[in-house]
């Protein structure tokens, strides 16, 4: 049995993928996986170093560069479509799992018009534009908010939660009044507003919390110029660690006390499995605004603080840090609040029920061998 799982771009869509692939693994000894993404994107780098079996599709971006992006990315996507179907016609797999990014579509759109079932992931609080296009094609839409189900055809959607890979396991929060450890995360492509702020906002924190400390993620290329605006700022190597790209991020969440963070839906999936307090500052930028609906579904329920861009000055969240380490009470219903969001299962159950839209596709075919 063979399972094709396509997309990639950033780690939100790229880890999904992998944790996807690992729970299909531990629920069948007969099932091979295999995963198709762009050369651009993070799956280029991390597939290998996983060891996991790669294919490349040259399809670009057609939201972002202008008109002459768009038809850049319109003529790649029309040739992508045909490398799309000589790619499933070559490695046939009995289902397809698109996670969204640049190679998803081509290949979901492939798979359906040579009878092969379809899934999507739409781990977002708005559905995304890839999977805006493929739902009335999927034969399963797996989702993380409750709305989201809605536009999907009746009985399509299944509320399963965000795939996390092995790693990530849930951490009961201890408070203390002698420890306030802060964790940044940008994302994988970092933050420039984060990187720009914090350095100030933690100096002043620690003006009034001479105890605190910080681990900062930057993205890649970008932890030189943050670092210097930290020694700018007073701030040393004592209490502070700034770096371009955290590999093991699941153990640097379990020692965090807050997390200040970007807000794609798999980052957050994360945050919530392990269950710690959170600053939210949501990129301005993201495709319809979702990363702000995704911040304030997690401020509704009581885990998180959401600040938009321009309210995320180094005084405000300076002060935000300020409430959150005077009041260790607070930060544990926070994080006991962000751990009831969690759904540790989520990657097996999508792993279940892909194994049996296979099932059921090999079963037509036996049936229709036998017809005949």
């Amino acid at each position: 049995m063979t399972v094709l799982i396509a997309g990639g771009g950033t780690g939100g869509h790229v880890f999904p993928m992998l944790a996807v692939g690992q729970a299909l693994r531990r629920a069948s000894d007969e099932v091979d996986v295999f995963y198709v993404g762009t050369e651009r994107g993070l799956e280029a780098r991390v597939m290998p170093q996983a060891g996991e079996d790669l294919e490349l599709l040259d399809v670009a971006p057609l939201r972002g560069g202008g008109l002459k992006g768009f038809m850049k990315g319109a003529a790649k996507a029309v040739a992508s479509l045909k490398a799309s179907r000589d790619l499933v016609r070559r490695r046939r797999p009995d289902v397809v799992l698109s996670v969204g990014g640049y190679a998803g579509g081509p290949i979901a759109l492939a798979a359906r018009a040579m009878g092969v079932p379809l899934a999507v992931l739409e781990p977002n609080s708005v559905l995304g534009l890839t999977n805006r296009w493929l739902g009335p094609f999927a034969h399963r839409a797996y989702v993380a908010f409750g709305d989201v189900d809605k536009r999907f055809r009746k009985h399509v959607a299944i509320r399963s939660g965000v795939p996390l890979r092995n790693a990530f396991a849930p951490k009961p929060y201890k408070a203390s009044h002698h420890r306030f450890h802060v964790l940044v995360l940008g994302g994988s492509l970092g933050a420039k507003a984060l990187n720009e702020r914090l350095p100030e906002a933690f100096s002043a924190l620690q003006a009034l919390v001479p105890h605190a400390t910080i681990v900062h993620q930057t993205g890649r290329g970008n932890s030189a110029e943050t670092w210097e605006r930290y020694l700018r700022a007073g701030v040393g190597d004592v209490s502070a660690r700034v770096t371009d790209f955290i590999d093991g991020v699941a153990d640097e969440l379990g020692r965090a006390d807050v997390v200040i963070q970007r807000c794609g839906a798999s980052s957050l999936a994360e945050l919530c499995l392990v269950g710690r307090a959170s600053v939210l500052v949501p990129f301005p930028f993201a495709a319809d605004q979702h990363q702000l609906a995704n911040a304030r579904s997690l401020e509704r329920a009581g885990a998180a603080v959401a600040l938009e861009q321009s309210e995320a000055t180094s005084e405000r969240l300076a002060n935000e840090l300020m409430k959150l380490a005077a009041d260790p009470d607070l930060r544990a219903r926070m994080a006991m609040s962000a751990a009831t969001l969690a759904t540790p299962d989520a990657a097996d159950t999508i792993a279940r029920d892909l194994l049996s839209l296979a099932t059921g596709k090999a079963s037509a075919q036996l049936r229709a061998r036998e017809e005949k």
